[in-house]
């Protein structure tokens, strides 16, 4: 598995915006997005921060890899190139 790279709230929204999510709510620094799928609906909470833990941005990126069949190590690749 490749190394996470450190990335920001920001960044990582510019990539869920990509991939058709779209921003339902934002209450304080976190952002929730949504995207609907013939599976069903999936939410996620993204905080808004400078720098994301590795641990959160695992979790997320293991979501979203699940939701979207998206190879983890490719949604890694996509989150450096934003």
């Amino acid at each position: 598995m490749s190394k996470l790279p450190v990335v920001s709230g920001d960044k990582l929204l510019k990539l869920l915006m990509s991939l058709g999510y779209e921003i339902v709510r934002q209450r304080g620094s976190h952002v929730r997005v949504r995207k609907i799928t013939k599976a069903g609906k999936h939410n996620i909470t993204v905080p808004k921060h400078p720098e994301i833990a590795k641990g959160t941005l695992n979790d997320i990126l293991s979501k979203i890899s699940i939701w979207n069949n998206i190879p983890k190590e490719d949604l890694i690749d996509m989150l450096r190139r934003v």
